[in-house]
């Protein structure tokens, strides 16, 4: 295998809400804490459901505990904690990932920097000696050398997020919607400037002020009781001193006495609208109302933004709105995309329409309703996690560092049991009907002390062993139609989800247009021959029940997942869905438009531009797979796609014979068979078209293609060769090959690219998984003036993997 056989560059330059009983406030998150002499507050939840153990650490600290000239530095030093402590001056995730970790990340926001890992119970010492250690012996690690390869690796996730369309449009918002002086009033990544300028002195002193034990807080949720918590924290935690005492604002919320409006030119090939406005802080009740007025506003396609902008009036491609949740202010932001050559002013008049009649009526009762189920249904999913970004560990700690009690997220679940439509019409009165900052995007032209003794830092506490893995028994049969049913059984939370696989995906275009399997799947849940489009958006919303549908490469697929309480109403609807779909005429243009419009952004944006080309080149012109991996086709193919090619793709391919479901959740196969068998009855089965994938032989030569993107901040080098398929025998080497070459963030050439020379934010390899031969990629958005450089580094490190440097164990 050759990686450079092929090598595309591109130059491009709620608060916590709801659950699924009738009763919100029955909603428990059981937890026991303690403290550490030295101020470290501990939170622990039991949950013994699997071998595993979250360990979530939040520090009090984030871009506002920053200021004016010194900006960025809670966000360098979030990257700076991965790069080895004074006992383990290694990469952080090497010894984890060798155990299995899963979930590992850091972010930074305004108000807090968060560290949160996933490991075998067995493993939990492992993770409290490297979080202990960074948080307590950090400093003689971090050098010169250190502190200037990670300003690289930030800078250049700087240019990566500015570089993508509308990529400026928040630092805007926020330097003008927050008057200066407000520690909300510039961007967590910080300036240019200000991370050229920072020295070495400077970081040590912000780590010795905001990294003590008294400015954190530790949840471990999972395989873990209190004892065993307390021991081990002790252990390892309880012999870092303690930081200095800290001030800490309360809460200020900015008022606008007018609007205000900035316009600004992006490379984008549609104009954009935003309207900002400053709302109450974390925790109140407003912001919580303020977050159900937004899924009134703006939540799917029934929400009246969506409905108006995008579905009747169709002068925008999307509406959206989104609350910040910021620990001393709020905010509420607001957008639209106009569609191509749309007056940017009219779809602002529409908005503000909306909006108008929305200060004046408030939402109806059904609205309301939908709002919070939709809120109950999301918290009843994510509570199911320990660990992760929505997970139980991160709902304690959340509540716990801002709202001062591990609890403190039942004061929001308990307003979606009170709430009223007048309550919200109030609030967003109160704040919406003040001034707003507009911005127009257009194309363009202190009393503690250490106690006991530190652990042993000599060597990593590595576990002697694992638990074994508990997999669901998989329960198996076949419908009397053809249909294989496969079922797991995960009664955690009163949940079933549902994924029918069908053998068709973007392959089947073979025998029609490109795009029109991707395009007939888009258009399936946009009404059947019962129920239209906003009927059934707005029955799923009333059921907290979530529909999907789309396609791979090679199977297309439709999903549902819903409420154990509502299963049998949210079956109908999807059995509905699955074998009525009316493709009408009136859905079809209109999908046709956005699907234009999602090609030509596609042929603008750099990594859309290289999935478009990227498969042609290496399977050829005429093979199946030879379509652009976004399956959205041609404009050409798109612009003649007819209703009845939609019709013909649903019959050929929706066959039970063709089709798999896949059900995993609250239930059995005793009891969801009669129910699938009874609402399938009438599905018979058929022939089925046997797509033809031929085996394609490898390019001799390596070939480097460029795509010009003038003005572009960044290249995006996007290259890789075909591989075999799964069922070779050689699989398992090649993925251990991939993981050790790119696959992981402590792979070869992330940390060549990223870690060693600061050229990119982060460089992966990937195999992209199909029935036949695959693609075998290498992603790397790089510094421009490092483009060459990194193409010679990434072919260096190919070229080691087949001979120098094999992978070893």
């Amino acid at each position: 295998m050759r990686l450079s056989a092929m090598l595309l560059c591109c130059t491009t330059g709620l608060s916590l809400s709801g659950g699924a009983l009738t009763q919100t406030t029955d909603i428990d998150i059981p937890f026991e804490e303690f403290y550490l002499d030295n101020g470290l507050r501990v939170i622990v939840h039991e949950d013994r459901k699997a071998p595993i153990v979250a360990v979530t650490l939040w520090y009090h600290v984030g871009s506002r505990n920053e200021n004016p000239g010194k900006t960025g530095f809670a966000h360098l030093f979030e990257h700076l904690m991965f790069n080895g402590s004074e006992n383990h001056d290694a990469e952080y995730l090497e010894p984890l990932e060798q155990v299995g970790v899963t979930g590992i990340n850091g972010t930074t926001n305004n108000d807090r920097t968060n560290y949160f890992q996933t490991v075998p119970s067995s493993a939990l010492d492992l993770a409290l000696w490297l979080e202990s250690d960074r948080m307590g012996h950090l400093l003689g690690a971090i050098d010169q050398e250190k502190l200037d390869e990670q300003r690289g690796v930030v800078q250049n996730e700087k240019r990566q997020g500015e570089n993508q369309p509308y990529g400026k449009a928040f630092t805007y918002i926020t330097e003008n919607v927050f008057p200066e002086g407000h520690p909300y009033s510039w961007s967590v990544i910080g300036s240019m400037e200000d991370l050229n300028a920072a020295s070495l002195d400077d970081v040590h002193e912000w780590f010795r002020t905001y990294y003590g034990p008294n400015n954190a807080t530790l949840v471990l949720a999972g395989d873990i009781d209190i004892e065993t918590a307390r021991d081990s924290v002790q252990r390892h935690f309880g012999a870092i001193p303690p930081g200095p005492p800290l001030a800490r604002m309360e809460a200020w919320v900015p008022t606008l006495a007018q609007d205000r409006r900035m316009v600004t030119e992006d490379r984008v090939r549609q104009a954009r609208i935003y309207r900002t406005w400053p709302i109450p802080e974390w925790g109140s009740a407003e912001l919580d109302l303020m977050s159900l007025a937004n899924g009134v506003l703006t939540g799917g396609q029934t929400s009246r933004l969506y409905q108006r902008l995008v579905y009747e009036d169709q002068i925008a491609t999307d509406a959206g709105g989104f609350v910040f949740q910021g620990e001393i202010s709020g905010a509420y932001i607001l957008w639209a995309t106009a569609q191509p050559g749309q007056d940017l002013a009219a779809v602002e008049a529409a908005l503000d329409e909306e909006l108008q009649r929305f200060l004046k009526d408030g939402p109806t009762d059904r609205e309301l309703s939908r709002v919070i189920a939709q809120s109950r249904s999301s918290f009843v999913r994510g509570v199911e996690r320990v660990g992760g970004f929505s997970g139980k560990s991160g709902i304690l700690a959340e509540s716990a560092v801002f709202g001062g009690r591990p609890d403190a997220y039942k004061e929001s679940l308990a307003l979606l049991d009170t709430a009223k439509p007048g309550d919200l019409r109030n609030v967003a009165e109160n704040w919406l009907a003040k001034g707003s900052f507009i911005l127009e995007v257009h194309p363009y032209n202190d009393r503690m002390a250490a106690s006991g003794d530190d652990a042993d830092r000599s060597a990593l506490p590595m576990p002697e062993s694992f638990p074994g893995a508990r997999f669901p028994n998989l329960e198996r049969a076949e419908l009397t139609n053809g249909m294989q049913l496969i079922v797991a059984r995960r009664d955690a939370v009163p949940v079933v989800n549902f994924n029918l696989q069908l053998d068709a995906g973007y392959a089947a275009d073979q025998f029609g247009a490109p795009g029109t399997a991707a395009l007939a799947m888009t258009l399936l849940d946009q009404g059947t021959t019962t129920r239209g489009a906003l009927e059934i958006s707005e029955e799923l919303a009333q059921l907290g029940a979530r529909l999907g549908a789309g396609s791979n490469l090679d199977f297309s697929s439709v999903s549902l997942s819903a409420l154990k309480e509502n299963l049998a109403a949210s079956l109908d609807i999807y059995s509905d869905v699955i074998l009525n779909p009316a493709f009408s005429e009136e859905e079809l243009e209109r999908q046709r438009r956005l699907r234009l419009s999602q090609i030509q952004r596609e042929k603008s944006e750099p990594v859309s531009m290289a999935l478009r080309i990227f498969p042609a080149l290496i399977y050829g012109d005429d093979h199946a797979y030879a379509l652009p991996m976004t399956g959205s086709g041609t404009e050409e193919s798109v612009s003649a796609i007819t209703r009845d090619d939609l019709v013909a793709y649903h019959d050929t391919w929706f066959k039970p014979n063709n089709a798999t479901m896949i059900v995993v959740g609250d239930t059995t196969l005793e009891e969801i068979a009669p129910m699938l068998g009874s609402l399938f009855t009438d599905w018979s089965p058929g022939e089925v078209p046997e797509k033809n994938i031929p085996t394609v032989e490898l390019q001799e030569e390596s070939r480097i293609i460029l795509v010009d993107r003038p003005g572009s901040e960044q290249s995006i080098i996007f290259g890789g060769q075909l591989v075999f398929d799964r069922s070779d025998e050689r699989e398992m080497a090649l993925r251990a090959a991939n993981e050790a070459f790119g696959g992981a963030f402590t792979s070869r050439i992330n940390m060549n690219l990223r870690e060693d020379k600061a050229w990119s934010y982060g460089v992966r390899s990937m195999l992209v998984d199909t029935q036949s031969q695959r693609p075998f990629i290498v992603y790397a958005p790089v510094q421009t003036d490092r483009t060459a450089d990194s193409l010679v580094e990434l072919d260096r490190e190919n070229r080691e993997l087949l001979d120098q440097r094999p992978v070893d164990r």
